[in-house]
């Protein structure tokens, strides 16, 4: 098992993530970052975002992909019909691929993931079809694998994912209302196999209640929950 003492996780805030990889490469998880009301002004103008990776078409996770990625030549990995509608917006290094499939970009390997959850992208006036929503499990040059939800529900087929790929850290929402709560996300770190839980996707607003420490009491001493705030790096 590799251990993570090269790769760097900044929170942007809500479901975004900035990774800087154990070769320096920056990967943006999901890409609200310029409009997220919870990213600090210093996050809100990166210099660099050489990858973007998408977990599917909601504004809060996909609103300044197509701004970023033409502003820094972005490759950007998402679903098939998510990929094709960011190619219709003019981001011209996009990667389409789907649940099941793997990818190696920039030395780090993608893999994508069943999520429970919907993908409707807001396109002016109109909800446009993106897809479904996914997640990803991502194995970094140096070895190191991490296990990204996006937004989901618990599902049974996480089992599989520990099985196949064997990701020692979890990224999981818990802000209830629109994903997992604390309730289901414990039992989606123990169905996982993973010792850390990396919590988002709460307290952006008011309706997404869950807390870090809310999961904390409900995995038990065996597994560490993070405590964060966006603008922290783990």
């Amino acid at each position: 098992m590799a251990l993570n003492d090269k790769v760097s996780f900044t929170w942007i805030g809500h479901g975004t993530w900035l990774a800087t990889t154990a070769e320096g490469v920056t990967l943006f998880l999901d890409a609200w970052v310029m409009n997220n009301p919870v990213a600090p002004e210093n996050l809100k103008n990166p210099e660099r975002a050489d990858l973007i990776a998408i977990t599917h078409g909601h504004f809060d996770h996909i609103h300044d992909a197509v701004e970023l990625a033409k502003k820094h030549n972005s490759k950007v990995l998402a679903i098939p019909e998510t990929a094709g509608w960011l190619g219709k917006k003019g981001v011209e290094n996009v990667v389409g691929f789907n649940k099941g499939g793997t990818v190696e970009v920039e030395g780090i390997k993608f893999s994508m993931t069943h999520a429970e959850h919907s993908c409707g992208i807001t396109d002016g006036d109109q909800v446009i079809y993106g897809g479904e929503a996914v997640g990803y499990v991502i194995e970094f040059e140096n070895g190191f694998k991490i296990y990204f939800a996006g937004d989901t529900d618990v599902f049974g087929d996480m089992a599989l994912i520990r099985e196949l790929y064997e990701p020692e850290v979890a990224f999981l929402p818990i802000g209830d209302w629109y994903t997992m709560s604390p309730r289901r996300a414990a039992k989606a770190a123990e169905l996982l196999g993973v010792k850390t839980v990396v919590p988002m996707h709460f307290g952006t607003f008011p309706i997404l209640t869950g807390k870090p420490a809310d999961l904390q009491k409900l995995v038990g001493s065996g597994v560490k929950v993070l405590d964060i705030k966006p603008g922290d790096t783990v």
